[in-house]
């Protein structure tokens, strides 16, 4: 046979081959195309047809359309087996509240600290300002926004990374990592020395002229490098956006200090008077004489320290603790365990380190927990609390609303189904400081809200074992708590999670 007959024919039997897959192709999209997959008539009509109201679900019936789902939902037996005892508690004194703020993170990671400052000073209570640290995390997220801006000032408003920088430019949201960077850079002050304001408590309308103002910045500076400015510029330009982001949080959340006065009164427990009872009648008279005697004698037991301080300085002196020495431990099952991950554009700080994590097994965790919280070590910790909770008597735990049985139907997922298909996603951050073992295993925890006192037993919310599987997504302790193998895994070559990548999203945000 002629080479060229040859070739010629191969093209021809290649074309038809290619027309046939497109043919096929074509034909098996008709369906799609015509319609088919709609809710039709004949399938709306079958669906009627095949319901049939029961005498339970016209009792469901009834009892749904006339009252609130989640209170029929309650499952009274978890509410009768429910108790407040635990095996091993960690002393803390008083609850705060973040109020309507996203600054959950703020307070569990600043509540670690209080009771090392109330028993060092056997203090009455104490409180951390979260509206200082609060202040300058906005400033931080504020310069990063920029910085990221003008780092992506060539990419196409379109492009997916840049859209979800500018689609979330600024916000309450936070982590263990953001506060370590926070004091570390900024320190810390004490409560009455930059008391909460109406908006550092109710930060939407706040957030929303920040907003504002970073994405009229933002399309300023692209516009700027397209009309030829250098990056000089750019960041001069950048400069006078922050100047103006300043002033917007001062007028809502007050001025930081830089230095200030801390005084606190403590309790005086040296003996310098000795009684030998031979006074006692001229005691009693002199006590008849003056009713403001027992007021002057408890002024007397009362010793006022004073301390000049930098925010720096107080963090360093009064708390006194190396933030190093925490790491941060993942559970999520969507990702293959022992393993390091870094999420990209997850700082806080532009000059700082994006969020870094290994992930393990939840047993694991559940057991490092323990050690913690055994050796008196708060655990900071990231959930779910959407889910499963019962805010009247501050009741976590798996089926807490018993959906299923009122609807009759299987509402049952694994947790790595619900990360993957958004049905749950790590949102709050609290802390545990207690925990009840039987039989050598944690049952139930003891946590600390920050959402008052007036919802859960008094500010506080009894965890129980399945709910920490279903929901707890990462704790924070220190290395010693931290078998070697699983701080090893931080040696590992990161596996990278981009900035749309929803692990990463629910850390940014």
């Amino acid at each position: 046979m002629d080479r060229r007959k040859g070739a010629v024919m191969n093209q021809r039997t290649n074309v038809s081959v290619l027309l046939y897959i497109f043919s096929v192709i074509l034909i098996s999209a008709l369906p799609v195309m015509s319609g088919e997959g709609g809710l039709s008539p004949a399938m709306v009509d079958a669906i009627r047809n095949a319901y049939q109201m029961d005498t339970h679900g016209r009792a469901m019936y009834n009892a749904v359309t006339n009252n609130s789902i989640a209170k029929l939902a309650v499952n009274r037996d978890i509410l009768r087996e429910h108790n407040e005892i635990f095996s091993h508690k960690i002393k803390t004194r008083g609850i705060t509240n973040q109020k309507s703020s996203g600054r959950c993170w703020l307070f569990a990671s600043l509540n670690a600290f209080r009771p090392i400052v109330i028993e060092q000073y056997d203090l009455d209570k104490f409180e951390f300002s979260q509206n200082y640290l609060a202040f300058w995390d906005k400033m931080e997220k504020a310069n990063t926004f920029l910085e990221f801006v003008i780092e992506l000032r060539d990419r196409d408003p379109l492009d997916r990374e840049l859209s979800e920088i500018l689609r979330h430019p600024i916000g309450d949201g936070g982590y263990w990592k953001y506060a370590v960077d926070l004091i570390n850079k900024y320190g810390a002050v004490p409560k009455e020395i930059m008391p909460e304001t109406n908006s550092s408590g109710s930060t939407g309308y706040m957030n929303k002229v920040l907003k504002r103002k970073l994405r009229s910045a933002a399309a300023k500076l692209r516009a700027m490098h397209e009309g030829g400015k250098s990056v000089k510029e750019l960041r001069a330009e950048k400069e006078a956006v922050m100047s103006d982001v300043y002033k917007i949080l001062v007028m809502n959340l007050g001025e930081p200090p830089t230095e200030f006065e801390w005084r606190i009164e403590i309790k005086d427990t040296t003996d310098t008077d000795v009684d030998d009872g031979e006074n006692e009648e001229d005691d009693a008279d002199d006590n008849d004489d003056n009713g403001d005697e027992d007021d002057d004698n408890d002024k007397h037991d009362k010793i006022i320290l004073a301390g000049q301080y930098t925010p720096q300085s107080f963090f360093k002196e009064v708390v006194g603790v190396d933030l190093s020495q925490y790491v941060n431990i993942f559970n999520n099952p969507t990702q293959e365990y022992n393993n390091h991950f870094l999420a990209v554009r997850t700082r806080n700080m532009y000059d700082s380190d994006d969020l870094e994590y290994v992930s393990v097994e939840i047993d694991k965790l559940k057991e490092i927990a323990v050690k913690s919280i055994l050796n008196d070590d708060p655990v900071v910790f990231s959930c779910d609390v959407g889910h499963d909770q019962y805010g009247k008597d501050g009741i976590m735990a798996v089926n807490v609303y018993d959906y299923e049985s009122i609807f009759n139907t299987d509402l049952s997922m694994s947790k790595a189904d619900m990360c993957n298909y958004f049905e749950s996603t790590s949102n709050h951050m609290m802390l545990i400081t207690g925990v009840d073992i039987k039989d050598d295993k944690p049952v139930k925890w003891l946590v600390e809200n920050s959402w008052g006192t007036d919802r859960g037993s008094k500010g506080y919310w009894t965890m129980y074992n399945d709910w920490f599987d279903a929901y707890v997504y990462s704790i924070i302790v220190k290395k010693e708590y931290v078998p070697d193998e699983i701080l090893k895994l931080y040696d590992k070559e990161p596996i990278i999670l981009p900035v749309w990548d929803p692990n990463t999203a629910m850390l940014r945000r």
